[in-house]
């Protein structure tokens, strides 16, 4: 864990002992005129790649650059769980991009269905409220973000992947107990959770998702797609993922 009481920031250069640090713009302005820092005050700094490093502020006149010192957290491996989701208006979709990344998640798979109210999406946007959220919460891992595809696309994609598992929310199931259907889940591959837009699935696509996946009740209540994308998220990572005492069913370290 590292120490909260220092400002953390995801950089892009590459991390290693001594190694100059630059900052942009909006970093430097943070460090200097926010947080009024002094020449030699620590920062934590991780890139998603090199792990998360010590770093002490070097300022020369009107410039400012991070020199690491030394490594503080190893990098983890990548997490093998995947949010798939119908893109949804704009304040929303980074609540559920923030949450998505707070929740441990590696990779976003944005897709458009029959019912999608929004077709586009902003790559950039979902980056910097990955990042964002990883500087927050003490993270140092960054998802990786697919460019917008068809659902049927998506699902056949991801379904070839070597053990990888897809459960989708599925409003029509909520007489089952959702712990009981992911604790029979078979096998331990990465797994993708997919939640539908605003509309739900047309019954094309449920008849594609039953075939290629695993329903996920989500309860009696009808939720926004923004909550059932956490609620699903807390679900699966409750079951079989890092919360547990035991190793993630998808891969990785058991829980300290």
């Amino acid at each position: 864990m590292s120490d909260t009481r220092i400002p953390r920031l995801f950089v892009e250069a590459d991390l290693s002992a001594g190694a100059a640090v630059p900052l942009e713009r909006q970093q430097r302005h943070y460090l200097v005129n926010v947080l009024r820092m002094k020449d030699g005050g620590v920062v934590a700094v991780f890139n998603g790649r090199d792990g998360e490093w010590r770093a002490e502020l070097r300022r020369g006149g009107k410039d400012a650059a991070l020199v690491a010192g030394e490594r503080t957290r190893e990098q983890p491996e990548a997490s093998g769980l995947a949010l798939m989701f119908a893109p949804l208006r704009q304040a929303r979709q980074d609540y559920v991009v923030q949450k998505a990344v707070e929740l441990g998640v590696g990779r976003l798979l944005p897709v458009v269905c029959d019912h999608s109210q929004v077709r586009r999406v902003n790559s950039d946007r979902y980056r910097s409220n990955a990042i964002e959220a990883a500087e927050q919460c003490e993270l140092i891992s960054i998802p990786d973000i697919a460019p917008l595809a068809p659902l049927a696309q998506a699902v056949e994609a991801w379904c070839s992947g070597d053990g990888a598992r897809l459960v989708f929310g599925d409003e029509a199931s909520h007489d089952t107990d959702p712990l009981d259907v992911l604790a029979g889940l078979a096998g331990d591959g990465p797994v993708c959770v997919l939640v539908g837009p605003e509309g739900g699935f047309s019954e094309a696509e449920r008849r594609t998702l039953r075939a290629a996946g695993t329903p996920l009740p989500l309860g009696p209540r009808v939720m926004r797609a923004d909550t059932a994308a956490v609620a699903a998220l807390a679900l699966v990572q409750a079951a079989l993922g890092d919360w547990r005492h035991e190793a993630p069913r998808w891969g990785g370290t058991a829980r300290d």
